[in-house]
């Protein structure tokens, strides 16, 4: 059996599992074999600049769209690797990407990069503050994956699996349970240039249950009050992907005139059948979701109509069991909550201490 053969795909939020990398034969184990110390660096694609420091490995080779970096012994790779996060190095990427249509780049680009370069101890010293900072991070991250696994949890928890229903619970469909569903308006929208107080949500915006505001696009009053001539979303109203990313659902913000973007759909319970809360985790269930699996196989790209979505079905508890997850869910909101501020505050102190790390003012 030959080496492990390490690819840009192994590579996931930095980190690689082994146990999926896939063998190969080798001819010249030695010119690419990898070790410890040594730092990989996507050349191409949309991860172009994206780098790995390898600290412990099987026997493995790298892939040809990757480039392996060496370093002496007078350089620390830790150090190295942290540096290869800042915005210093990021914008050199930039520069040589910018205007190439695959976004790569070479290992002579790579050389030209310069580093800042402290005695030996202190860049030890420094790359072990910078990581005890990035684990911190990093733990934070877990928190907020593990607040959504048990909303998920709860919800199984109380009213058991949708497909089997051991609970015996009443089962409707979307339409059945909810008193307005309205898809957006079947024409792009014109995004402002600047930032107004009607955000329009697109399929990219909802992650994990979530508005990601980072990257959001906004229209001006008038093209608001076009793609809401049919229903002005509400607080609680259910915002759902239903192409691309289809399966995904929001619960609007309370005092924020949003509007909905190009492939997206709004469900308003019936509050005398079904809360908000409960009817945006059962959209969310895996139940819901392989009902749209079905509807998509043999599809490119994953396309929901609206006539197929209303008919998915749900399980329908108690309006009392409902609230009581209802109430769960104003708990971990609250939770979340604290964690995003907890997680900006991390986020804050790591980069002022990596720019005060590479500037010389960290360590003397």
């Amino acid at each position: 059996m030959g080496p492990k053969f390490l690819r840009i795909t192994d590579i996931q939020n930095g980190k690689v599992d082994w146990n999926t990398v896939p063998y190969c034969k080798c001819d010249n184990h030695d010119k690419y074999r990898l070790r410890p110390g040594d730092i990989l660096f996507a050349r191409t694609g949309a991860t172009t600049g994206k780098s790995f420091l390898i600290r412990d490995c099987p026997h493995s080779v790298f892939a040809s769209y990757l480039i392996r970096v060496q370093l002496s012994k007078e350089v620390y790779p830790a150090y190295v690797y942290q540096f290869l996060q800042t915005p210093s190095y990021w914008s050199h990427i930039a520069q040589f990407t910018t205007g190439s249509t695959q976004g790569g780049f070479n290992a002579s680009k790579l050389a030209e990069i310069r580093v800042p370069l402290p005695p030996l101890p202190i860049q030890k010293q420094i790359a072990a503050i910078l990581e005890k900072a990035d684990a911190a991070r990093e733990k934070r991250r877990q928190a907020s994956q593990l607040t959504e696994q048990f909303l998920q949890s709860a919800f199984l928890e109380m009213f058991g699996d949708p497909v089997t229903n051991p609970k015996g619970w009443d089962v409707r469909t979307l339409e059945e349970v909810c008193a307005e569903i309205v898809d957006c308006p079947h024409s792009t929208p014109i995004h402002s240039d600047s930032i107004t107080e009607y955000p329009c949500i697109r399929t990219t915006e909802l992650r994990n249950g979530n508005i990601d505001w980072s990257a959001m696009k906004y229209v001006t009053e008038e093209t608001y009050r076009e793609r809401t001539r049919r229903l002005v979303p509400k607080e609680g109203d259910i915002i759902y992907g239903r192409e691309g990313s289809f399966g995904e659902a929001v619960r609007a913000p309370g005092n924020v005139k949003i509007c909905l973007g190009q492939r997206t759909m709004l469900f308003r319970a019936d509050q005398d059948i079904c809360i908000s809360e409960y009817l945006w985790s059962a959209i969310r269930s895996e139940s819901v979701y392989r009902q749209a699996l079905r509807i998509t196989t043999g599809s490119t790209v994953g396309h929901l109509n609206v006539k197929d979505v209303k008919q998915f079905k749900v399980l329908i508890p108690s309006i009392t069991e409902q609230q009581k997850f209802a109430t769960l869910v104003e708990k971990v909101e609250s939770l979340r909550a604290k964690q995003k501020e907890s997680g900006k505050e991390l986020e804050s102190l790591f980069n002022s201490l990596m720019q005060r790390a590479f500037s010389g003012e960290l360590v003397q």
